[in-house]
């Protein structure tokens, strides 16, 4: 049986592009420490221009 848990990341819009608030690649590393599995990385709906307002990264471990 697993667990998992989901961590929302907000994005930051620019003019020509969007870039994390948080680096999600220590978020991965922090959870990986705590022998959580990097299962999917999500974005969900998206905005009003096209584009997504954040995304979950999806993290699993067993219980």
């Amino acid at each position: 049986m697993y667990e998992y848990k989901f961590v929302q990341v907000e994005l930051k819009h620019g003019l020509l592009k969007s870039t994390s608030k948080e680096d999600y690649r220590e978020i991965i590393q922090q959870h990986a420490e705590e022998r959580w599995r990097f299962v999917q990385i999500f974005a969900p709906g998206t905005g009003t221009v096209g584009s997504a307002d954040n995304f979950e990264l999806i993290f699993e471990k067993t219980k």
